[in-house]
Formats: C-alpha cells, sequence, structure tokens
C-alpha cells in the first residue's frame, strides 16, 4: 500500500453529519483537513440556516437501546469515538429511550467543535470535483454539478436520485405454512436451487378486495416540497397503483399469472411476491410495494397479506427525492472509487438510510483514509457488528435491485444457535457485537 504524506490537506465535501464527522476524526488522528460547505453560498431547499450538521428532516436519533438496531450502532460509533454522538448527547431532550436532540443546540455544538478545531478549516462553496485523498459525503442533495462529475467518473448508471423503496420484512417472521416458493413459469431460479427465487403470498378474491380497500384508504406520510418525485411506472406506490383500478394491482405486482401454488394444483386470485434481500435469506423484500404509507399503516395494511399476519418489518417502505450511489456495483468494499482507494464516499450518499447510519459511515470513512495515508490497508468491522454488517450489505447486495438500507438485525451474522424469544436473541446479537466491536477497535 503506498504511503501517502500526512502533510497534505484532506478534503472533506460536505458539512452534514457524516462529512463533519470525519473532518473530526481525521484531525484527531494529526491529519490537515478542509471541510467544504456548499451553504450559504448555494443554499437547498431542505436548509434553514448555513452551520455544519445540521438536522432537517427529525431531531431523533432514535433508540438507545442496544436490544434495538440503532441503540447498538451508536454503542458501537461510542466505542469509536463519535463526536456527532457526543454532541448529540450534549443536546439532548427528553425523548424516553430515544436520542432526542435540541436541533439548533446540536448543529451549533458540532458547527463550533468542527470549527474551533486547530487542524480544520473550514471552506464555503460548491466542489465539483472529487477529493483525493478526500471523502465525499454531500448526502441526498449533492449538488447537480457534483452529481455530473459523479457521473462521468462511475459511470450513468451508478448514481440514482430517488428513492423507490419496498419494505422488508425477517425470514423468520413470515407465515411458511402459507406463502410458497416458486418463480413465475418455473424461471428465475436461483443458482443450485431447485425452488423458486420468490416467496408467494396468495390471496383469495375476498382477501384481495379487503387488502384493495385497506391499502387505498390508508394514511399517508405528508411529503416535503424538496421531497417531491415524479412518478412514473418504476416508482410508482403501490397505494396509487390501486387507486387506478381494482384490476391495476392484479395486473401489475400482485399477478398471480405463471404461479402455481403446489399444495393446490392452482393459481391464486392474486399475489404477493417477496424476494431475498440479502445472501444469507434473512431478510425478504415486498416486490413491487415501494410506498408512501405512514409507517404504522404499514405495518397494520401489509399485515393483511396471508403469510405476513405477524411480520417483522426490517425496513419500511418510502418514496423521496435521494441522490445515492448503487455502491455494491461502484465502489470498493471501503466504499471508495474502485480505482483510486483514496477517494472515498460516505453518509447518505453511500446507499445507507438514517442520521446514525449516516455518522458511522463518516466515522468508518475517517479511520480507513488515515489509514490508507499511513500506508496501510482499509479495515473492516466483522459482519457480527452492525455497521460491519451494514457495509456488508453495501458490497454484497445485488446491483441490479440495490435500494438503500438502515440498520436492522437482518443485516448481522446469526448467533448459531436457536433463540426462541425474540428480545433475548437481540440482547445476545448486541452482546456478542460489542464484544466484537471492541476487540477490533483495539487491534486497530
Amino acid at each position: 500500500m503506498p504511503h501517502i504524506s500526512t502533510t497534505a490537506p484532506v478534503h472533506v465535501v460536505g458539512g452534514g453529519l457524516a462529512g463533519s464527522e470525519a473532518a473530526w476524526q481525521l484531525a484527531e488522528r494529526g491529519h490537515d483537513v478542509v471541510i467544504h460547505e456548499m451553504r450559504p453560498a448555494l443554499g437547498t431547499e431542505a436548509h434553514k440556516t448555513d452551520r455544519l450538521a445540521e438536522l432537517v428532516c427529525s431531531n431523533t436519533f432514535k433508540s438507545t437501546e442496544t436490544s434495538n438496531a440503532h441503540g447498538l450502532l451508536k454503542a458501537e460509533m461510542r466505542l469509536l469515538g463519535s463526536m456527532i454522538l457526543e454532541c448529540a448527547d450534549q443536546a439532548r431532550i427528553p425523548g424516553g429511550s430515544a436520542l432526542t436532540v435540541d436541533r439548533d443546540a446540536f448543529s451549533t455544538a458540532v458547527h463550533h467543535r468542527v470549527g474551533a478545531h486547530p487542524r480544520i478549516v473550514v471552506e464555503r462553496g460548491e466542489v465539483c470535483s472529487l477529493p483525493s485523498p478526500g471523502i465525499v459525503a454531500t448526502g441526498p442533495l449533492t449538488s447537480s454539478a457534483l452529481a455530473n462529475t459523479i457521473c462521468q467518473q462511475l459511470g450513468v448508471q451508478s448514481l440514482a436520485f430517488y428513492d423507490a423503496i419496498a419494505p422488508i420484512v425477517a425470514y423468520d417472521s413470515i407465515n411458511h405454512d402459507v406463502v410458497f416458493r416458486a418463480s413465475r413459469y418455473g424461471k428465475e431460479t436461483m443458482e443450485g436451487e431447485g425452488d423458486g427465487a420468490y416467496l408467494n403470498c396468495p390471496m383469495t378474491r375476498e382477501q384481495y378486495e379487503s387488502f384493495l380497500d385497506a391499502l387505498t384508504l390508508a394514511d399517508q406520510a405528508a411529503a416535503h416540497q424538496f421531497d417531491s418525485v415524479p412518478y412514473f411506472d418504476g416508482c410508482m406506490p403501490a397505494e396509487e397503483i390501486a387507486r387506478r383500478g381494482r384490476e391495476s394491482l392484479r395486473f401489475g405486482p400482485m399477478k398471480p399469472v405463471g404461479l402455481t401454488d403446489p399444495r393446490t394444483g392452482r393459481e391464486a386470485y392474486a399475489i404477493v411476491q417477496l424476494r431475498m434481500e440479502d445472501r444469507g435469506g434473512r431478510m425478504w423484500n415486498l416486490v413491487g410495494f415501494q410506498t408512501r404509507l405512514r409507517y404504522p399503516e404499514q405495518q397494520r395494511v401489509f399485515r393483511m397479506i396471508p403469510g405476513l399476519e405477524n411480520a417483522e418489518f426490517l425496513r419500511f417502505g418510502s418514496i423521496h427525492r435521494n441522490t445515492y450511489l448503487n455502491a455494491p456495483a461502484a465502489l470498493s468494499p471501503h466504499l471508495a472509487v474502485k480505482d483510486a482507494p483514496t477517494t472515498l464516499f460516505a453518509g447518505q450518499l453511500t446507499g445507507v438510510e438514517g442520521y446514525t447510519e449516516s455518522t458511522a459511515t463518516g466515522l468508518l470513512a475517517a479511520i480507513n483514509l488515515s489509514r490508507l495515508m499511513s500506508g496501510r490497508g482499509p479495515a473492516l468491522p466483522p459482519a457480527t457488528t452492525m455497521l460491519g454488517a451494514l457495509y456488508r450489505y453495501l458490497r454484497e447486495a445485488d446491483p441490479r435491485h440495490f435500494q438503500p438500507m438502515n440498520a436492522n438485525f437482518g443485516l448481522v451474522d446469526e448467533l448459531g444457535v436457536r433463540v426462541k424469544d425474540k428480545r433475548a436473541k437481540k440482547e445476545q446479537l448486541a452482546a456478542r457485537a460489542l464484544e466484537h466491536m471492541t476487540l477490533w477497535r483495539d487491534a486497530l
């Protein structure tokens, strides 16, 4: 691994959560850092101030309990010395077990802490090229000029500009007495397996009609003006398809043709298909069910699907504006340009969802860039940790169906022993993760 002079300044593009964390971590490791923030020279429809790490959509970093995936990820980040979480603790307001903050106090704390660091310079203005050595953490509102540069260097197909996300459910929460495995007309079978690549939830006419009524009447989440996405067939919400006519879903994502239930020898009236989301088969995607429904409504309505009565939702569906990379196709395992290992990406641009996940990638990007600049190779936590499992998803997901992912226990390696109680299982997974993250940190 080539040695890069540590006297060369490192450029971090983007002053959000990931960029601020990355800049701080690099400076603390002895690097001179220039963090570039385009505001206020070039504003966005979402931001209201020119401060670093301004929170625009929510004021919560979600749960602090390690039996919750987001809580576990935060615990891992604390082991790695996250500055963002220290500022969040200082700005915390009552929110039960959630890490909820005063937005102004939080962004002010981060802004002052980063700006006052003797090794960090904050520069205002748009950056239109990829830095090396450096980290790009410009988030879902990446400027058009920089997005064009990314497309030119990584390929047009590397970048998406909206999320059309379907819910994901845990495999062990599916009722396998109801669903059956098959592919349409016996095609698209998985390599090395005789069964079909999809799990199929069959519906009678009565079940379909009831589901349709619930879907079309369910409460939708309000969209921000900057979140508006022009609907076309590739990202049409399931509820909008349903409103086009009573048969629209049956001739779209719920078409039953070519899918024979081996138990009855007949086709169902309608079918909801589930597609494997990870190589381990622990997460399954509701094919074609991208949606704008509020999260409680998604649980209520989608649990009406036969076989999903007790479904555990690992990720809810959504549709919103979001610039993100097709990480498994375009980036290296440590989320760098494949032929430029010291140009790394972090934050939502990499295909993670959520404040905590974005910050965590900024932290790990800084660790790896510092290692690369001192002649060492990049290092990734094991997939028994939440952060390591999230990075594994970003490198191993199917590029043809890649969608952003949040932290969830379906990502991490199984325990190897069966634990029936779900909370007890998550507690054991969390204990193992923190032990392994501590060992990984110490080994660095």
